[in-house]
């Protein structure tokens, strides 16, 4: 070995060793600017030297190659999902089946990571490929990005082939300061650190998946030969233990039991830890820990029997209720919204919850200084569901809806059609016009990337546009000048603005926000009228053909096109070049009368193409699930519709399946 080969071997081990104490054990020993230093020696010696090349240098852990798309990868062992429970006793239901057949087994505990489930392979220690779980037999090739994880080894201190499964996700700290940038820069804020691990595993460019600084656990030998001379390991627990010792990251909080009771002890003590761990947990994972109980135990249909995951309920916390502030809606609403005393809550701070309307505040007795309980519906959208009047000190005060507007202060009024509702009655005011030009650039809408509410303030505080149409008449050099903009921002506004432009009728109409009409009632009038012209002398009798159209509806859209200044603003925009006619097939009948149902991540198709397809054969596409749906299509990490779908005895497909309903 030459003095080259000899030194880029000991940096190598260098910063491969101080990278794991900063990133795996949270203990540099050595400064950042020591470690970048040694870092950049490494790089310079690899590019002098390309006979030295190795894959598993610390240097390869971000690759320069931005991808054009995703192989797809097919899993030698299928990367099955766990059946839910969602209480003690369907818990104690898992424990006594299993023990009927084991007799007295030992259960693994473990929690549940909210993250990103993947398959690493390794052969002769050397990483070879990281793969998503996709629909557990296929998924996608997203090995560069999972190099760029610190604390997935690239190579192993044994010469071993084997493949393991983890869950990647986003440390609590990591997504709070990146939102923290996001905000500051004006840009949409991450939802969760769950979907912020998943978005960012599935960038196409690795070094922003680099500087997400995502994160693992290894909770699963997939296959392969872990010890290296042909020897299995007995039980879970000895494989979490070897996988460790091999440098793998595996789950933290970890116990066995022999009982239901010592199982939900351990789940409690989980959730007391839950808001206090560095990453996020949506519950917990119980599984037979002897490996050879699993075999007798057997595999289900698409679930093993062995294991279940205990869901835990929606987090709920205390906080104080601060005051309330009104937003204006696209259509006049005023909607009350709780401004709180900052709390931990699903992974994020929240400080802002919603308060629906005036008949809600009354109906839960809220005062404006309540100590209140949040939680987030559906795990995403913060609410206040209760009030605690006992906790009262004298100084909270009743809360009123304003008699005017907070953006033009013209008059507000209860709606005749939705009687909760307090809408502003000035068709002209400002928030009104914003939020509709918010809608008008949604991404379910006509999807024009980057136009979101803070530029679409500076566009009209310029005086750029007044309405939708004008945006079709921006220039990048106007947009150029406007503050935190630039040439280059600029220029891919009006390419997004121009690409919206085939969007088609069914978008469109959607876009326009005419009241009442949401994605599935546009794409219905789309499908009937073809042509948006088609549409401006339409009756409410020919509407209420128009199946779930009903005379309110019906009158909405009537309403809407009798005015001139919306017909002319649907004329200018056909003069900007915006495409007024229906781009989807004429409706088919193959599926008509059926009601679908999408939830979690379609392997290979969004849901968008997979709504499409369905509609196009004649059925109706919703968000909710009820004993009306006839099915619903469930991909990965599917969340509560699969759950409500499962106690409401809809049938759940998966996407396969929908295809071949479709014929395809």
């Amino acid at each position: 070995m030459t003095d080259i080969a000899r030194r880029i071997k000991e940096l190598r081990d260098l910063v491969a060793y101080h990278a794991a104490r900063y990133y795996r054990d949270d203990a540099p020993e050595i400064s950042d600017f020591e470690y970048d230093r040694l870092y950049h020696e490494l790089l310079t010696l690899e590019a002098a030297h390309p006979e030295c090349f190795d894959p598993s240098s610390p240097t390869q852990r971000v690759g320069d190659a931005i991808l054009d798309k995703f192989e797809k990868v097919t899993h030698t062992v299928p990367l099955t999902s766990l059946t839910d429970v969602f209480s003690f006793e369907e818990l104690d239901d898992f424990v006594k089946r299993v023990s009927t057949v084991l007799g007295k087994p030992l259960f693994s505990v473990e929690p549940k990571i909210d993250g990103l489930s993947v398959a690493l392979r390794y052969e002769n220690g050397v990483l070879q490929s990281g793969a998503t779980r996709g629909d557990g037999n296929v998924g996608e090739d997203v090995t560069q990005n999972v190099r760029t994880i610190q604390n997935i080894p690239l190579t192993l201190p044994e010469p071993l082939t084997l493949t393991v499964r983890g869950e990647v996700f986003m440390p609590r700290a990591v997504f709070e300061r990146i939102n923290q940038r996001r905000e500051e820069a004006g840009e949409p804020l991450l939802a969760n650190p769950r979907n912020a691990a998943a978005g960012s595993l599935r960038q196409l460019d690795p070094r922003i998946a680099a500087e997400r600084r995502l994160d693992i656990f290894v909770f699963n030998l997939q296959g392969g030969d872990i010890y290296g001379d042909g020897r299995k390991p007995l039980s879970h627990k000895e494989t979490l233990d070897r996988l460790a010792a091999l440098g793998f990251k595996v789950p933290e909080e970890r116990t066995t039991a022999s009982s239901t009771e010592e199982i939900v002890t351990h789940i409690k003590a989980l959730g007391e830890l839950r808001d206090g761990l560095a990453y996020d947990i949506d519950g917990v994972v119980v599984k037979v820990d002897t490996l050879a109980d699993r075999v007798t135990l057997g595999e289900g249909t698409k679930t093993p029997k062995w294991a279940v995951a205990y869901k835990f309920p929606p987090e709920q916390k205390r906080t104080k209720l601060l005051g309330v502030e009104i937003a204006v809606g696209r259509t006049g609403v005023l909607t009350p919204t709780a401004i709180l005393s900052p709390v931990r809550l699903a992974g994020t701070t929240v400080s802002r919850a919603t308060l629906h309307n005036e008949d809600f505040i009354r109906e839960k007795g809220i005062l404006v200084g309540d100590t209140v309980t949040v939680q987030k519906a559906g795990d995403i959208i913060p609410e206040v569901v209760a009030a605690h009047p006992e906790l009262r000190d004298g100084s909270e005060q009743p809360f009123s809806m304003p008699t005017h507007c907070p953006s033009c202060k013209e008059p507000v009024a209860r709606d005749k059609d939705e009687a909760a509702a307090v809408r502003c009655t000035n068709s002209a005011c400002p928030a009104q016009l914003s939020r509709g030009i918010e809608h008008f650039a949604s991404k379910d809408a006509m999807n024009i990337e980057g136009l979101g509410p803070q530029l679409v303030e500076l566009l009209l505080k310029n005086r750029l546009i007044r309405d939708v149409a004008d945006l079709y008449r921006l220039r990048a050099e106007d947009i150029a000048e406007l503050d935190r903009m630039g040439e280059r921002s600029a220029s891919n506004l009006i390419t997004a603005i121009e690409r919206s432009k085939s969007a088609g009728l069914e978008r469109l109409v959607f876009a326009l926000g005419i009241r009442g009409i949401g994605q599935v009632a546009a794409t219905a009038l789309a499908a009937r009228y073809r042509k948006l012209d088609a549409l401006f002398a339409a009756t409410a009798e020919e509407l209420c053909e128009i199946e779930d159209f009903g005379q309110i509806t019906a009158d909405y859209v009537v309403e809407f096109f009798s005015h001139p200044q919306n017909v002319a603003l649907c004329e200018r925009l056909a003069e900007a070049g915006v495409l007024t006619e229906a781009t989807a097939a004429p409706v088919g009948d193959l599926l008509a009368g059926m009601t679908f149902v999408l939830t979690g991540t379609l392997d290979g198709m969004s849901r968008d193409e997979a709504t499409a397809m369905l509609r196009a054969a004649g059925a109706k596409v919703v968000g909710s699930v009820s004993k009306k749906t006839s099915f619903v299509v469930a991909g990965e990490e599917a969340g509560s519709k699969l759950t409500k779908a499962q106690t409401l005895g809809v049938p759940v497909i998966d996407k396969d399946e929908m295809l071949r309903m479709l014929g395809k």
